[in-house]
């Protein structure tokens, strides 16, 4: 199942994509795809049942309609860095032994097609294509093994990054990582039964039609079972807790010179069967 959130910020409703393609409007189910709705098993087993009953009378959503986040309210954004190891190199780092976490406000959080606002100050506002998984039933040292079941579904994210703030203000990555409009996720939050291998799954970026990004997660360094236990051994994982699972090579600051963000440029970003996103940059007005 494909679910969305729509309408202006900080009003939108629920809604799912059907196998039709048609956006419709769920509001009628009661439920938002909040952690109460995620972490709870019977919820999706409900909304299908109510889908093949009401689906039909549902309304449908224009086309014109912006598209919020699919994953409302999370408790933490944590991301995993240097997850590719071609990533790490035009970084000019080794590729790590043990995952590298650090977190992102949530408050960084928006909509698919919500532009991305260069902060104040800004020298390198960079773009980074990543896998995104949705935590659904509450994980505290889980197993490899058993990791999967904690997972609800994955989204498509653009890990925003600022990397002056990131690499040279001092302290953690979080710096660079957390400003307004740095964390668009979706068009839609994929449930794990329609993603048989998360891990074959090819994901790419372009700047103004420009091919930058174009790998497969089959290249990641540390897969997803792997992130989610070995997260889970340090803090508890929340259903609706956002994992981002790294970025392949091609960043700005990787190129031969650095090429950052400015106002006007239009970063167009997706993932097989997660859908395709588009952002385009603007100017911090204040």
């Amino acid at each position: 199942m494909k679910l969305i959130r729509f309408g202006k910020v900080g009003q939108e409703k629920p809604g799912v994509i059907t196998s039709e393609g048609k956006k419709i409007d769920c509001s009628a189910f009661g439920l938002d795809w909040t952690a109460e709705f995620l972490g709870d098993e019977g919820n999706l087993k409900k909304l299908e049942a109510w889908l093949e009953a009401n689906a039909a009378s549902c309304p449908e959503i224009g086309s014109d309609v912006r598209l919020g986040s699919p994953v409302p309210f999370p408790s933490k954004i944590i991301c995993v860095g240097l997850n590719y190891s071609l990533h790490a190199k035009e970084s000019g780092m080794a590729v790590p032994e043990q995952p590298v976490l650090f977190m992102k406000a949530t408050s960084a959080l928006s909509g698919p097609f919500d532009p991305i606002v260069i902060p104040k100050n800004s020298q390198a506002t960079d773009w980074e294509v990543e896998l995104a998984v949705v935590i659904g039933k509450k994980a505290s040292y889980v197993s490899e093994e058993d990791a999967m079941d904690h997972v609800f579904g994955y989204v498509v994210h653009n890990d925003v990054s600022e990397r002056d703030f990131q690499l040279r203000h001092g302290g953690q990555w979080v710096k660079g990582k957390s400003a307004d409009s740095f964390a668009p996720l979706g068009p839609n939050l994929v449930t794990k039964d329609e993603i048989p291998d998360p891990h074959k799954l090819r994901l790419w970026l372009k700047v103004n039609g420009e091919m930058l990004q174009d790998s497969n997660t089959s290249d990641l360094v540390f897969n997803i079972p792997q992130l989610v236990s070995h997260i889970s051994q340090y803090m508890s994982l929340l259903p609706g807790d956002v994992i981002s699972t790294g970025t392949p090579a091609g960043v700005g600051m990787g190129l031969k010179p650095p090429r950052y963000m400015k106002a006007g440029d239009v970063v167009e970003l997706g993932i097989d069967g997660l859908g395709v996103s588009s952002q385009v940059a603007e100017d911090y007005k204040g």
